[in-house]
């Protein structure tokens, strides 16, 4: 089976998209030919098992001579986009199924009702009535990376056709950490956005400033540079300098000794269609404090972290159980966390899914036994 996955970036600064691939070929170009096609950046991250293929970016009449060039040329059995509201990507989708190619979709939650409804939304109504909503429609399926999602994408009445798959991460090449004693630190990790809730995060720790005494919370990422200097006149504004630290981008090897050593993972977002850096931090061990807009009720029912509603008085409240826990329990949870990435987002497992959810589309074979297809 030959596939070609579409998606604008895979910078290593565009976050979890990237992550999302990078680690998704991986795995499922060992099951199938993957083709990665892709737009030129400055810092793109190495694709294993797959061949990339960089287009140009700026002219949609220059890119669909290319884009088509690359369909006639390899004649995929599938193509995969990935994301929406850029129009690359509803006219990769549009180019393909003119010329017959089936399509998945992949929204990775920007179909989500909280980015819908943002500031921004007199822009995105343009794009969707002009290109986004017509792209949703003619998908053959859409991919959702949980069932929150899933029912948000039917909310919206555009495709019912959608299979739920979750995100997946290399398990078996995360260390666990060794000890829970305990090293005063609390780790944000992600894009640096306003979707993140890293604001309602800063004020939680202003109200506990005095039970933080000898913590440091740690802001680890990347993002808009004008956004990034505003939450560092917060950070100031609310005199919780000695706690916090912007610390920037951190990758590979610093990146998980960031999870390891941190006693708490916190991601207070407004909306996450998965989340992958929490099921990376579950991996290392370390319990994990996110909200309600992440799709990580598991936390709660499986004793590894704090699924909150999203306010500062629930970070407050959590951040607080979290300091009066002891390290035996902490450990109990880093262990439970483990367990629960192990057996249900390896990656491994993950890829043969969107393998058979691809027999399916293609085939008509019968209904895939471990997706959820709707």
């Amino acid at each position: 089976m030959k596939i070609i996955h579409y998606i604008p970036s895979i910078d290593q600064t565009d976050g979890g998209t990237t992550t999302y691939m990078q680690l998704l070929a991986s795995e499922l170009g060992k099951l199938c030919e993957l083709h990665i096609v892709t737009h030129r950046s400055d810092a793109p991250v190495e694709m294993m098992n797959s061949q990339v293929h960089y287009i140009g970016r700026s002219v949609l009449w220059g890119m669909k001579k290319e884009w088509g060039k690359i369909l006639n040329d390899l004649q995929p059995d599938i193509v995969h986009i990935n994301c929406c509201w850029m129009p690359q990507s509803a006219y990769a989708q549009k180019w393909a199924q003119d010329l017959e190619y089936k399509v998945v979709l992949t929204p990775h939650g920007m179909l989500e009702p909280w980015i819908i409804q943002r500031n921004y939304w007199w822009k995105k109504l343009p794009a969707l009535w002009l290109y986004q909503k017509k792209a949703v429609q003619r998908a053959n399926y859409l991919h959702a990376t949980a069932e929150s999602e899933k029912e948000n994408l039917l909310k919206l009445g555009y495709n019912p056709h959608i299979a739920v798959i979750p995100n997946g991460i290399e398990v078996n090449k995360i260390r666990m950490k060794e000890s829970w004693k305990r090293n005063r630190e609390i780790l944000f990790l992600s894009r640096i956005h306003v979707k993140k809730g890293i604001e309602l995060l800063l004020e939680a720790v202003a109200q506990l400033k005095e039970e933080l005494k000898g913590y440091r919370v740690l802001i680890a990422g990347e993002g808009d540079e004008t956004y990034i200097q505003a939450l560092k006149l917060n950070v100031h504004a609310l005199n919780i300098s000695d706690q916090v630290q912007l610390i920037g981008g951190v990758y590979g090897a610093e990146k998980w000794k960031r999870f390891q050593q941190a006693d708490l993972f916190v991601l207070p977002s407004y909306s996450e269609n998965f989340g992958i850096v929490v099921a990376e931090a579950l991996a290392s061990g370390t319990p994990v404090l996110t909200t309600q807009g992440t799709p990580w009720q598991e936390l709660e029912t499986q004793n590894c972290g704090w699924w909150i509603e999203l306010s500062v008085d629930e970070i407050v409240k959590a951040l607080r159980a979290f300091i009066n826990t002891s390290e035996t329990t902490l450990e109990v949870m880093g262990k439970n966390g483990r367990q629960l990435v192990e057996e249900k987002y390896s990656i491994e497992a993950v890829a043969h899914q969107m393998k058979e959810l691809y027999e399916w589309i293609v085939c008509l074979k019968d209904k895939p036994q471990y997706i959820h297809v709707l």
